[in-house]
C-alpha cells in the first residue's frame, strides 16, 4: 500500500500538526507527504524524518503542478491520495480524473468558513470548495459534528469515518518558560490564545472580551501566539484600545508548548473548528480552557467541571467565563479543573488511537 498525503504547505497551525503527528506515528515506508511550496511545514516534516516531496508551485494559480503530481503518483504507484485543505482538495478532484487512485480527504474545518473576510473572491472559492468536497471516495471527519455536517451536504454515511485528533501526552516542553521572561508577575491572571491570526479565529472578540474583563480584574494579561494576515490590524486595535500593557502579540513561536505552563487558562474564540489541537495541548499541560462551542469540544469537555464552553457568541458570555476562572484561581480551585481536564482527555484522545483509525480505513479500501 502506498499513500500520498497532499497539502498546500503553507499551513503552520493545527493542520500541520495533525498531518505530521499522523505520519510520525505511522512511521511506515508506505507514506509520502506532498507539499506545494517550501516553508516551515517542509522543514518540520524533513526534520521529523517524514518522506517529503515538494512540488514547488510558483503561485497558487500555477496549474503545471498538477502534471508533476500525476507523474509522481504513476511513478511511485500510489494507491491512495489523501488531501488536506481546499487547494489540495481541488487538485485531488483533478488528479482523480487522470489516475486510478482512491481519493480520501480529511475535513479539518467547516468549508463554508474557509475563506471568511475575502470578499467576492472568497465567495467564489467557497462555492468551488463546496462543489469539490462532494467528490472524494472517502472522508475523515474530525468530530461527530463534522460527520453530521457532511451528511447535510449529501455525503453517504458509509463514506465517512469519524476520527478524533490525538496527541502524545508524554511529551514535555524542551525548554521551560518563566513568567519573568515574559514580563509577567505571579499575581497576573494569564490568558493564552494560540491561533493563526485569521478572521475565523475571531481575535477581535477575544480582545474585546478581555478589555471588559480587565475592568473587573486588572491583573488579567492576554498572550496571543500565532501569525497571519490580521497581525497589523490587531496590533493597531490593541494600540487604539490602550491595551499594550496587558495584551501581547508574540507571533509565530517554536516553543508554543512552553506557553501553556505559564498560562492560567487557554482561550479559543473560533467561529468554527473541527477538534481543536490547542485544547488537547492545553490539557497536556493541565491548563483549563474557555472555548466557543465549536466542532468536537463537547466531547473533550463533558460538563462545566472540566472547562468552560461558551454556548453563545456574546462577548458577555466570555467575560463571565473569564471572571469565574479568576475567582476559581483566587480560591485555589482552577488548577484542580486543569488536572481533571487532563485526566479525562489523555485517556480518550491518544495519538495511537487516532493513527490506528486512519490506517485501518486505508487497509479496508486497499484490501477490497
Amino acid at each position: 500500500m502506498r499513500v500520498l498525503h497532499l497539502n498546500a504547505g503553507n499551513e503552520t497551525g493545527g493542520g500541520m500538526v495533525h498531518i505530521l503527528s499522523l505520519l510520525k506515528e505511522l512511521n511506515k515506508d508506505e507514506f509520502v507527504l506532498g507539499l506545494f511550496e517550501k516553508g516551515i511545514f517542509e522543514e518540520k516534516a524533513k526534520a521529523a524524518g517524514v518522506h517529503t516531496v515538494t512540488f514547488e508551485q510558483t503561485s497558487r494559480y500555477d496549474l503545471s503542478i498538477l502534471f508533476k503530481i500525476i507523474k509522481f503518483i504513476k511513478k511511485e504507484k500510489i494507491d491512495i491520495l489523501h488531501t488536506h485543505g481546499p487547494r489540495a482538495n481541488l487538485y485531488g478532484y483533478l488528479i482523480k480524473k487522470f489516475t486510478s487512485v482512491i481519493w480520501m480527504t480529511t475535513v479539518h474545518s467547516d468549508p463554508r468558513n474557509d475563506f471568511l473576510g475575502r470578499g467576492v473572491k472568497g465567495k467564489l472559492f467557497t462555492y468551488l470548495n463546496l462543489a469539490v468536497l462532494k467528490k472524494p471516495d472517502h472522508y475523515f471527519a474530525i468530530s461527530k459534528r463534522f460527520t453530521e455536517m457532511l451528511g447535510e451536504f449529501g455525503v453517504s454515511a458509509r463514506k465517512i469515518t469519524t476520527i478524533y485528533n490525538g496527541i502524545d501526552f508524554s511529551i514535555t516542553p524542551n525548554k521551560k518558560l518563566s513568567r519573568e521572561e515574559l514580563k509577567l508577575s505571579v499575581e497576573d491572571f494569564v490568558i493564552l490564545m494560540v491561533a493563526r491570526l485569521d478572521p475565523v479565529k475571531r481575535h477581535k472578540l477575544a480582545i474585546d472580551a478581555v478589555e471588559k474583563a480587565i475592568q473587573l480584574h486588572p491583573q488579567i494579561k492576554l498572550l496571543l501566539v500565532g501569525d497571519g494576515p490580521l497581525k497589523g490590524e490587531l496590533r493597531k486595535l490593541i494600540k487604539e484600545k490602550g491595551l499594550e500593557h496587558c495584551v501581547t502579540l508574540f507571533g509565530h513561536r517554536e516553543d508554543v508548548d512552553s506557553f501553556y505552563d505559564v498560562a492560567d487558562i487557554t482561550l479559543l474564540t473560533s467561529q468554527t473548528e473541527s477538534f481543536p489541537l490547542v485544547l488537547l495541548e492545553s490539557a497536556r499541560a493541565c491548563t483549563p480552557v474557555i472555548t466557543t462551542d465549536v466542532g468536537g469540544v463537547g466531547e473533550m469537555i463533558p460538563d462545566s467541571s472540566y472547562g468552560f464552553i461558551v454556548r453563545g457568541d456574546e462577548k458577555e458570555e466570555i467575560v463571565f467565563a473569564i471572571s469565574t476562572a479568576v475567582k476559581l484561581k483566587e480560591k485555589d480551585h482552577l488548577s484542580n479543573m486543569g488536572i481533571k481536564f487532563y485526566n479525562y482527555v489523555s485517556k480518550r484522545f491518544s495519538l495511537e488511537s487516532f493513527a490506528k483509525s486512519i490506517y485501518n480505513t486505508y487497509r479496508l479500501y486497499c484490501d477490497k
